[in-house]
């Protein structure tokens, strides 16, 4: 009797296709391009520099507002060897005093042997993070009243240029989204109306953005603000101009929204929602709106930094963030005094500007990853 043996044969493993989402798919793309997430990572800490702004600012010129008599301070560089022994210690500055050129008659600041320890957590100034949390610990500070670390030196009024830089971020990093996010949230509805309803809506919506988009936004503003009387908040009367210039600048957003959504409109899934009952509302939030997801993605990472530059402009001709107050844009318009000649001699009044190119750019290179995370025509 022979055994007959079976042999098991080999059976090809079973691939399991995990289906994904055109979010998830953007997700892994945008996580292969470096420059863009350098961007957001950057993005991420400026905004956590201006939420945490007056922890980070340093304990005795920590209030933005408060002036003294040494105008244009220089840097003072942090040392962390003693200069006698060579070793190394707690860090700390030189006092600066000032001393008469004699041959230009101009004071000039000197470092003197006095030195000023550093301490960190230090208590100090009161504040309140958020407009909500109060506290009184600064990340460092010298605990001293007559001798200050200015790390990114003085600006005209003698206050610290690191405070003011700090507290300005809240300003001009806040004003860009809230902007961004009105005129988004306008264009989108009012192009997905003008693209459902048709016929008359259609008109009147397209013939309003003709209207306010011959209007000259600068001239505007420019006349917007002369009309608010001087003793009003200039923090409420800057919220107040870029509101409107916000209200004015959806009209692109809506004539783009407009387009994609009329052919949306004749898709099945639309037909269908319409044959169930739906309103007219659920339809445009629920099932044509999702379609605009992607475009509006890249287009809020590129459009949050051109309002910065926006408020920045308006702010330097002095019809932005004025005193006591401060942002980016009014802080660089100190170095226009005095000219070119200027700057040769307090350079650090430049700093500001810095932090407008480099949030400008970091948007941008986040942008551009969102752009191309999202087009499929660019993914690998």
């Amino acid at each position: 009797m022979t055994r007959v043996t079976t042999v098991p044969t080999s059976t090809p493993a079973k691939t399991s296709a995990r289906s994904q989402s055109q979010l998830s798919v953007a997700w892994g793309q945008f996580r292969k391009n470096r420059l863009a997430q350098v961007g957001g990572t950057m993005i991420i800490l400026l905004y956590l520099m201006a939420i945490f702004a007056p922890f980070l600012a340093p304990d005795g010129l920590s209030n933005y507002s408060t002036s003294n008599i040494t105008r244009f301070h220089p840097p003072t560089p942090l040392h962390f060897r003693d200069p006698e022994t060579g070793a190394l210690g707690r860090p700390f500055v030189f006092k600066y005093t000032q001393q008469l050129n004699m041959d230009t008659f101009v004071n000039e600041f000197k470092p003197s042997a006095e030195k000023c320890p550093i301490y960190f957590g230090v208590r100090g100034d009161s504040y309140r993070l958020l407009g909500l949390i109060p506290g009184n610990l600064h990340l460092f500070g010298t605990g001293k009243e007559d001798c200050q670390a200015y790390l990114f030196g003085g600006e005209d009024l003698g206050r610290d240029l690191l405070s003011r830089t700090l507290y300005a971020s809240q300003i001009s990093l806040t004003i860009g989204v809230a902007a961004v996010l009105i005129s988004t949230v306008i264009g989108l509805f009012m192009g997905a109306m003008a693209a459902y309803f048709g016929g008359i809506v259609d008109t009147l919506i397209m013939r309003l953005v003709e209207v306010l988009a011959s209007i000259p936004t600068l001239f505007l503003l420019i006349l917007l603000r002369s009309v608010f009387p001087k003793e009003i908040n200039p923090i409420f009367a800057l919220y107040v101009i870029l509101g409107i210039l916000a209200f004015i600048n959806w009209g692109g957003l809506a004539r783009v929204t407009r387009g994609q959504l009329l052919s949306v409109r004749e898709q099945d899934f639309v037909s269908a929602a319409k044959s169930l009952g739906a309103s007219d509302n659920r339809i445009m939030i629920r099932h044509m709106l999702p379609t605009m997801t992607t475009y509006v993605i890249v287009t809020t990472s590129l459009a949050i930094p051109a309002t910065i530059l926006t408020e920045s402009g308006l702010s330097f001709l002095g019809i932005g963030a004025v005193e006591p107050y401060a942002s980016w844009g009014s802080l660089l318009k100190q170095a226009q005094d005095g000219g070119l000649s200027s700057l040769n001699s307090r350079p650090w009044v430049l700093i500001p500007g810095f932090f407008i190119v480099f949030t400008v750019m970091c948007f941008q290179l986040l942008g551009d990853g969102l752009r191309d995370a999202f087009d499929p025509k660019k993914r690998s």
